[in-house]
Formats: C-alpha cells, structure tokens, sequence
C-alpha cells in the first residue's frame, strides 16, 4: 500500500505541474498586456504626459499584482491537490481494508506488501509469514502470472478451498491514472522498455472461499451412477466337459462369487442371460475396484470342483458419459473391446481414456463354427456389391499376412471381381512364396499392386479388407484406409485403443492361431468354393506353421482343421519346409542373437540385433526370439532389432506372461504369447533401456 501512495503522490505532482504550466502562461499573458501598456504610456508621454505616465504606471502596478496572485495561487492549488490525493488514497485504503473478499498485494517475488483484515483473518498466525508461497503450500513462484496478464487459481488452506484470482500489474503512470479512473492526455509515445523491472510488478490476489462448492460438486460426481458388464467367456466350453450333476453347482458358485463381490461395492446386480451380468453403482467405489485390479477375475478362474477348464470372466465399466444411456453404451464398447482382447480381463472405459486389467490366460478356442459361417456369408455379400476388391495386410508382411490376402483374393476372384493386394515391397520373409507364384501364373495377371498404383484406382465402387492387423497405423497404405468407404478387417490379433473404426464388417477373433486359419474356414463356408492353386494353398499352409511355430504355440482344434482343409486342397508339407528352409548366414546370426541374451530377473531374455543391413531382419529377430523361450526358466523373450528407419522389438511367451500388454505400451499389440512393436526416432540402446525399466516397473507392481 505504500508503494499505492507513493504512486498517487506522483500523479499528484503530474496533475499539479500541467496546473503550474497553464498558471504560467496566464502569468506571460498578463506581461505581454503588460508590455503594450507600457508601450502606448511611453509613446503618450511626449505629447500627453499626465496620462502617459497614469498609463505606465497602471500598467506596473497590474503586472505586481499579475505576479502576487500567481505566487499565491500556485500555493494554495498544490496545497489543495496534495490534500486531495492523500484523502482519495486513504478513502481506497480504508476501503481496500475493510472489503469482505480477502485481498493480498505482493511484489513480483511474493513478498507481501500489504493486506486487508479479511486476508489477515483468513490466514490466522500464518500472518507473520513474509511471503505469500510460505502461507500456500502449494503455491509456487513460477505458478504466477507474467507481467499484465491474470491466472486463476485453486489453492486450499486449513482444510478449505479458495479459487484465486491473481492480477499482475505492470506499474507506470498511464497505468495508475487509468485504475484511479483518470484517462490520461494524449503525450508523445514513448519507446517501451520490454524487459520491466521486477520491481515495477506488483501481484494482486483476490480469494473466493469455494470450500462448499467444490464439496457439492465431488460429492455429484462421486454419486453418479457407473454401468458395467459381467461375461462368462467359456459358458459353453466349460459346461459341455461336466457332468451335468456339478454344471448347477459351478454356476452357482460363479454367480455367488459375482453377487458378493458388487455387493461389497454397494452395487446393484442383475443376471440378465445365463452367462451375463449388468451391474450399476456409484462412482466412488470404483477406485476401490481398481485398486484391487479387478480380483474376482482370479476367484472365479480359482473356482474348480472338477472342470477341466477354469470359467474365465470378462468384465466392462462405463463411466463419465452425459446419460445413463451413453453409460451403458460405454459399457458395451468396452465389453467389445474386452472380448476382442481375448477375454478374461477388464475393461474401463472414461470417455476416449481406457484402462485394462487382468488378460492373463490364453483364450480358449470357440467349438462352435457358427460365428465364421455367419461372417463367410456376410463378407460374401459385401463383395456381391462392389466391383474392385483391394486386399491389404500389415507393414513388413509375413507369410501368415500374405497367405491371408492370397485367399481372400482367390474368393473375390470366385466371385468374379477385380482383386488386388496391395504390397508396396516384399521382404524376405514372403519371397518364397512371391517367387513361387512368379513362376505358377498360368496367365492370370499379377495379384500385387503398388500403394501409389492401389490409390489411383481406387473408385466408389472400391471396397478395402485389411487381413493381419486392425491398427490403422500398422496397414501397407494407411492413406487407403482413410479413401476407402466399405472397409472389412480380418485379424487374429487383440484390439487395442486403436482400431479401424469405420468397418462395415469386423471379424477379430484372438483364440484364432493364425489369419490364414480364419480365412481357410471362411473359404469352406463360401457357396463359390473357390478352388486354390498348389502355391496359393503352401502360402496359407506356411502362415499357420509360421504364427504357431510349427504347430506348437495357438494350436487348437480348428487350426489343425483348417490345415487339414489346406493339405486337401494342395498344401504340400514338403514343399513348404523346402520353401521356408534357412540359409547359413541367417541361421548363424539367428544362434548369435540367442548368445548375446542377457536375462532380467533370470526370467526375461533380452537380446539386440544390428538388421540394418540384413534382409529380412525381422524374421530372424523372430525367431530368434521363439529359440530363447525354449531355455528353461525363461516366461519371456524380447529381441530388439535395430532396422534403417526404426527400432522393432519381437517379444514371445510361454503362456503366463502377457507380452502384448508390454508391447502395448510401445505403441504396438499382438497377442498373450506373440507381440511385436515398431519405434522410430529412437536408438537401440534407448529403447533396451526403455524396455529394461519397464519390466523392472511392471514387476514390482505385480503386472508381470
């Protein structure tokens, strides 16, 4: 407040000096009348001396008096405007002092300057403090505003809670007049100084006591109601391996399990469908259900009164949409979600945020073929409509991705439509099978096409199916993905955040081995029974081998179907062992990259491979990878490979380490026991790095 008056004073002095400035011309006024007297007195004197001299005289006397009534009024008028001044700034003052909302006045550092009884009363003892940021906590001095400008602030004391306003002024004269209401004449401009003194800012804060405000409104927030699902992944699965004697009796253990555990949440819980849940509760008991990250999933997989299969439950929460309509809606996206990650995990979703929890089992294979003859006739009848069919996989195909596209092309060509994959370069991964369809044309024109070409002619009547991947990012052409109207993903991998949203037909199914699986079965359930070449057939045959290495990892019972279907049609086993044979210098760099493994907590195998100038790096990283899964004590394998434009990482697992979860959190995705990531702009060493830390983080907060 000092500093206020001292300010004041001075627009005092300013007013007081153009007062003096126009006294001072009334003075020169008065002399220049002054003057001309003297003047015609002088020139009378000759001819009229008596009045000259009267005149002369008359004019000396004015002008003494023209100089008294100066001096004087110049005292009284500065005398008058100081006494003015100083009562206006005690008027502000008092009150400034008195006003209800608690006021603070600080330098720019935050040393408190003045204060007025509201703050002081505010504060209590803490009053003594001199400086505001050892009052607050947790305000700080880089949390003030720059200078001119204002910031809003929440900032809490003695278990209240203040919204803050905090004003910065930069201190001068136009600005002062200005505040006090006084708009200031029009003066020659002046070069700004753009580096202010910071003792030329002072900081105003103004609080507002919210305390029950913000109390009413985390109270709303905390009773507003959450939606969530409950799924039985494997109801049919589990039941049809039980005597029907304990089936009754293993539902009613997983429903007492389900009913007990909301109720401990307050929730309410309603069995809709024999294998489906819907339960509602207020939102400040789901922090508690996922700090507990979800442990009914465990209880019930632990339930086991002689089922060869543990029940598995897939769980989804809708929160913090505008209706319970929108809720629920939530809810069931998230159950998608959950379902096409493989179930037996959770899922919350809040608004675009979403958080998983659980996903420890492999999932177990659907019996039924119910699902793919739906889809097989869906897909069928899309093709019917549209006159070009572009087929497109992931970045870097392999052979499982390339085998895929080949039957599906084989279907669109049965159906008589124009076909095209879209492959922008091969590896050498897919080489074989390129080559062997090079040499096997039998005058059909080439299937492959360009991403520039595929762009080009890509029409209204285009359709787009995206085989192997279901992450925009990840496809051949993602600008495709973007052009293309009708859209149709095949995959066998789990859904992540994000996935194509625009499909008109979406078949993921995790449990799947493998995409060519998915399409052999696709292929059966067709009315066009399109008949495979020999080479079209080994591609197919050698997906499935490469994505469950050699029928080792995700083979069910369908996937030896579909191999089957495949060796009927022409697949021969020979053949394709010939055509994926290693050559010495992959092989030898393959057993290099197992040597150098280095291991992380003796369970995690770390290796890194320079691929940069090796074709088909991937692969061998791959592979690799599967290798080290067979040394014992080993639950998962990471190779990081180090490519010309980014970093790729394979990881694999056995089956109770779910690497798709870590590879999530590099972007990528995959499976429980295959993933893979892709990273640029990063080094080798960094991303070991990152990979090391990671699961050094995970593991101490029991994720791995």
């Amino acid at each position: 407040m000092q500093k206020n008056q001292f300010y004041l004073v001075k627009k005092d002095m300013k007013q007081n000096k153009r007062i003096a400035k126009q006294m001072i011309i009334d003075l020169w006024m008065s002399i220049i009348v002054v003057a001309v007297i003297w003047l015609v007195g002088f020139s009378l004197i000759s001819m009229y001396p008596v009045p000259g001299y009267i005149l002369c005289a008359g004019g000396g006397i004015y002008l003494v008096a023209a100089i008294v009534h100066y001096e004087y009024s110049e005292r009284l008028i500065n005398n008058e405007i100081l006494a003015a001044g100083f009562e206006q700034s005690q008027i502000q003052k008092n009150l400034l002092k008195q006003l209800p909302v608690p006021y603070v006045l600080t330098d720019a550092e935050g040393a408190i300057l003045w204060f007025n009884d509201s703050f002081a009363e505010m504060v209590g003892e803490k009053i003594s403090k001199k400086n505001i940021t050892q009052v607050f906590s947790t305000l700080y001095k880089k949390m003030f505003p720059k200078a001119g400008t204002g910031k809003q602030l929440c900032l809490s004391l003695d278990g209240r809670k203040y919204r803050v306003e905090c004003k910065s002024v930069l201190m001068n004269f136009n600005a002062v007049e200005e505040v006090q209401g006084v708009k200031p004449e029009k003066e020659e401009p002046e070069e700004k100084d753009e580096t202010a003194d910071s003792q030329d800012v002072l900081l105003a804060f103004y609080f507002f006591d919210e305390t029950q405000l913000m109390d009413y409104q985390e109270e709303s927030k905390s009773k507003r109601m959450v939606a969530g699902l409950i799924y039985i992944d494997n109801y049919e699965e589990v039941l049809e391996n039980m005597e029907e004697v304990r089936q009754s009796l293993l539902l009613a253990l997983v429903e007492r399990k389900v009913v007990r555990y909301m109720q401990s949440l307050d929730a309410i819980v309603k069995k809709f469908e024999k294998d489906k849940f819907l339960f509602v509760f207020e939102e400040q008991n789901l922090e508690k259900l996922m700090e507990t990250k979800f442990s009914i999933l465990d209880e019930v997989r632990m339930i086991n009164i002689g089922n060869e299969l543990s029940m598995t439950l897939s769980i989804s929460v809708g929160v913090n949409a505008p209706t319970y309509v929108e809720t629920y809606e939530s809810a069931r996206i998230a159950m998608d979600l959950a379902l096409g990650r493989g179930g037996d995990q959770a899922v919350v979703r809040d608004g675009d945020s979403i958080s998983y929890y659980g996903g420890k089992t492999q999932k177990v294979e659907k019996s039924t073929r119910v699902k793919a003859r739906v889809k097989a006739h869906a897909l069928r009848e899309i093709m019917m409509t549209h006159d070009k069919i572009f087929i497109m996989g992931h970045k870097i195909p392999d052979a499982d991705c390339i085998g895929a596209a080949l039957g599906l092309y084989r279907l669109a060509v049965a159906c008589d439509k124009k076909a095209y994959i879209v492959m922008d370069k091969e590896c050498a991964a897919i080489r074989p099978i390129v080559d062997g369809l090079t040499r096997d044309k039998n005058d059909e024109e080439d299937p492959f096409i360009k991403n520039e070409e595929a762009l080009s002619l890509r029409d209204n009547t285009s359709m787009l199916i995206v085989v192997d991947v279901n992450i925009p990012s990840m496809t051949e052409c993602p600008e495709l993905v973007k052009q293309v109207q009708t859209i149709v993903v095949l995959d066998h991998h789990r859904q992540g955040n994000d996935t194509i949203k625009k499909a008109v037909l979406s078949y993921v199914e995790p449990y799947a081995s493998s995409a060519c699986e998915m399409v052999a079965e696709i292929l059966q359930y067709t009315v066009d029974k399109p008949k495979l070449r020999p080479i079209e057939a080994d591609a197919m045959y050698s997906g499935i081998l490469v994505d469950t290495d050699n029928f080792v990892v995700k083979a069910g019972v369908r996937t030896f179907e579909a191999a089957a279907y495949l060796r009927r049609v022409g697949a021969d086993v020979t053949r394709v062992r010939k055509m994926f044979r290693e050559d010495m210098e992959d092989y030898k760099l393959r057993a290099e990259i197992v040597n150098r493994a280095e291991l992380l907590y003796d369970e995690f195998a770390i290796s890194t491979f320079d691929g940069k100038d090796v074709d088909g790096a991937t692969v061998i990283g791959a592979k690799a990878a599967n290798a080290l899964l067979d040394v014992q004590g080993i639950r998962g394998s990471f190779v990081v490979t180090e490519l010309t434009q980014c970093v790729y990482i394979s990881a694999r697992s056995i089956d109770d380490l779910n690497v798709q979860v870590i590879m999530e959190k590099f972007g990528g995705g995959g499976h429980l026991t295959v993933a893979a990531a892709q990273l640029k702009d990063k080094s080798l060493n960094t991303v070991v790095g990152d990979l090391k830390n990671l699961l050094t983080t995970m593991k101490e907060q029991g994720d791995i």
